[in-house]
């Protein structure tokens, strides 16, 4: 992921903030915990936690740590991959899907379906659903 740092202050958001924010909302949902409940974790308000989480604030690296820890994942997990070019086209879409947190569990329980009915009836409703989109 390409960022430029052109016309943004140095205290700036960036869109790799809001990314990491996604990446600590979905795995704080994940693990069912409340916005109050993780920022009580590693001492912020929830109305702090909402600014991580949306992008609108940076967070800091020993912010970081501490949510790491609070929500058990390293904290690579919470950046985006970093995408080597590759010349076989699928391993390319495989990284896009797995860009995200809901792409991951989407492959992962894929996966895991041992009928081929199956697969076929969630596939044709993941098209119908991308195309309504």
């Amino acid at each position: 992921m390409a960022i430029s740092r052109h016309n943004l202050s140095p205290r700036a958001a960036e869109p790799v903030d809001a990314f990491v924010g996604a990446q600590i909302a979905a795995r704080r949902m994940a693990l069912g915990l409340s916005q109050s409940a993780l920022g009580d974790q590693v001492g912020v308000s929830f109305q702090q936690m909402q600014k991580y989480e949306s992008g609108r604030n940076r967070i800091s690296a020993s912010r970081l740590h501490g949510l790491a820890l609070a929500l058990g994942a390293p904290i690579q997990a919470f950046f985006p991959p970093r995408v080597e070019p590759s010349p076989d086209p699928d391993a390319a879409l495989l990284s896009a899907v797995c860009a995200t947190a809901e792409g991951r569990t989407l492959a992962l329980s894929f996966a895991r379906m041992e009928s081929r009915a199956v697969r076929q009836a969630v596939t044709q409703l993941v098209e119908v659903l991308a195309k309504a989109a």
